[in-house]
């Protein structure tokens, strides 16, 4: 979708990647479900197959449908180029596995999401690629690593569950002087808020199951970005077969023409149920970065439009807690998601960190007592009045 003038994120978010006329003159677009793409001229086939004319030749590789979610997420985001997957995860694992090499050194941080991090800690390592894991928000020390040798450097801020940050711009840059390739989950900020490539990032991915689709029915994953990267990526994920598919990416698009509004009453009702847990005697901490209190929130409002719907508060009284805490609540799902219109709460031992020992979690910081909150588009006072009946059992 061209426009004379430059679109804000709302109309991006409803017309973006949709070419006008669609089939029969359709005004949404169409799933399109064909597994192959015919040719009478041999000579046009051969040029959609090399690449030369735009065109698809087998749904494994692209389809009109994903090609159109694609292009909207590129250009919420700014990006030259994109390309998707079936999941979050195939996104960031094709993104990882397409550019790294035996002997080539990733930086990255210790709070990134439970299956990101186990792929750092378990799959990198036994390709002999070397992986150093740095304190989040320990910007120095994160230099210093990137100093001392870094093809890749992987971000993710504000991170799940924790909501820490880290400085795009002063990373990216750090990151480029070394050589690095710098790459951004930017799931919980969404491109409402947060746009890492105009601060320096190379690529972005999202888990599209989240906040972009915001309606819990579909996986998906995405990742725009330098049009050499993208080439390499999309390479990989055409052979690897992780490919989103036409049905998924059809309800992705259409959770993403209401992004803009969702995100913007997410937020407005998530800093009101974070100031309110902030203040109870039964809450040992809150960490969401719209509060004056979070110790990067200066960064948040210098790196960020807004502030998310997402935060996590500690229960005094740990698991036991939890388990007292969450039956009481009647407008949330206890369930491994978020990013939906319906809130969503759990602890990371069941959702982001499912993957991890009790031990491994609190050795990143995560504690048994953690809950994680994605705020819905409910009323607020309904979400106030749950959060009391739940802390009342406490």
């Amino acid at each position: 979708m061209t426009s004379p003038h430059p679109m804000g994120p709302g109309t991006r978010s409803v017309w973006g990647g949709e070419r006008h006329p669609m089939t029969d003159r359709a005004t949404q677009v169409p799933v399109v479900h064909s597994v192959s793409f015919g040719y009478d001229d041999l000579d046009e086939w051969l040029r959609v197959a090399r690449g030369e004319q735009d065109g698809h030749i087998y749904g494994r590789n692209t389809n009109p449908t994903v090609d159109a979610f694609e292009r909207k997420v590129a250009e919420l985001e700014g990006a030259e180029a994109v390309t998707s997957a079936a999941t979050g995860m195939a996104v960031i694992s094709a993104t990882l596995f397409a550019l790294l090499r035996p002997r080539m050194r990733v930086v990255s941080v210790k709070d990134t999401y439970g299956g990101t991090s186990r792929i750092f800690t378990e799959f990198l390592p036994a390709y002999e690629i070397e992986v150093v894991l740095c304190d989040t928000t320990d910007h120095d020390a994160i230099e210093a690593e990137i100093a001392a040798g870094c093809d890749l450097l992987y971000l993710e801020t504000p991170t799940n569950p924790t909501l820490k940050l880290q400085d795009l711009v002063r990373l990216s840059t750090a990151g480029h002087a070394a050589g690095a390739v710098v790459v951004v989950d930017n799931t919980f900020a969404t491109p409402i808020n947060q746009n890492p490539l105009e601060q320096g990032a190379d690529l972005v991915l999202h888990s599209a199951t989240k906040f972009l689709g915001g309606h819990a029915d579909a996986l998906g994953g995405v990742v725009v970005g330098r049009e050499d990267l993208i080439e390499r990526i999309f390479a990989y994920r055409e052979i690897n077969g992780a490919t989103l598919h036409p049905e998924a990416a059809y309800l992705l698009l259409r959770g993403m023409k209401t992004l803009h509004l969702r995100v913007e009453r997410q937020q407005e009702s998530a800093l009101r149920l974070a100031t309110y847990l902030a203040e109870h005697p039964k809450v040992s901490v809150v960490n969401y970065p719209g509060l004056s209190s979070h110790p990067q929130h200066e960064l948040a409002r210098k790196q960020m439009r807004g502030f998310g719907g997402m935060f996590s508060f500690g229960l005094r009284g740990g698991l036991e807690a939890v388990g007292r805490f969450l039956p009481q609540l009647t407008f949330a799902h206890g369930a491994a998601n978020l990013g939906a219109v319906e809130t969503i709460v759990g602890p990371p031992a069941t959702t982001s960190h499912v993957e991890l020992t009790a031990e491994q979690r609190e050795a990143l910081g995560i504690p048994e007592g953690l809950v994680r909150y994605s705020t819905g588009i409910e009323d607020v006072e309904d979400l106030l009045a749950d959060l009391e009946r739940g802390l009342s059992a406490v």
